[in-house]
């Protein structure tokens, strides 16, 4: 890479750093990578127990996030990713929620329906293996991942995903990939 592309690449990630500091609380540690990265093909259960890829996706900017009922902050954040999907969800946007819990996904499930989601499906990975291929070291680990199934962004740790700093670093992020804006 020539001194101009990283000197480019420099100045997109600075051009979000003051910004994402503003955001304040675990959005702030959210990383914008220079350039779009591309994201191992992963697998999970869709809501009807199907194998899905994120191919399904494709078209759509996904938020990514990997959670689990043991996980208290997975379980402090899923109402904000719920309200988020109510929000911005549809033809541009998704938040596709895996849940990492072993066994069926009946445990799940019952959380989500516990907490009030009615916007959130239930995607599934009872082994695991979504963590390690994405390099995820704990939970919630989330991914920003643009229409051509490229990962902008991710942050370890739980967020408010439907604070104004969030829909906006969102909807920013999503409108330097494509023309357009999500629907709100």
């Amino acid at each position: 890479m020539g001194w101009w592309r990283r000197s480019a690449a420099a100045l997109a990630v600075a051009a979000f750093a003051p910004w994402l500091a503003g955001a304040g609380g675990s959005l702030a540690n959210f990383t914008v990578h220079p350039q779009p990265r591309p994201v191992p093909t992963v697998e999970f259960a869709g809501p009807d127990g199907a194998r899905l890829t994120l191919d399904a996706f494709n078209g759509r900017v996904v938020l990514l996030n990997l959670w689990a009922t043991w996980c208290a902050p997975c379980r402090e954040e899923m109402p904000s990713l719920d309200r988020l999907q109510a929000i911005m969800g549809g033809r541009d946007f998704a938040v596709v929620a895996v849940s990492v819990d072993r066994g069926d996904p009946a445990k799940p499930a019952a959380f989500l329906a516990e907490i009030g989601a009615k916007h959130l499906a239930l995607y599934h990975d009872p082994s695991m293996k979504i963590a390690r291929t994405l390099g995820l070291p704990g939970l919630p680990g989330t991914l920003l991942i643009d229409r051509e199934g490229r990962e902008l962004g991710r942050l370890l740790g739980p967020a408010e995903w439907d604070s104004p700093a969030a829909l906006a670093l969102i909807r920013r992020l999503m409108g330097s990939t494509a023309p357009g804006a999500a629907r709100t």
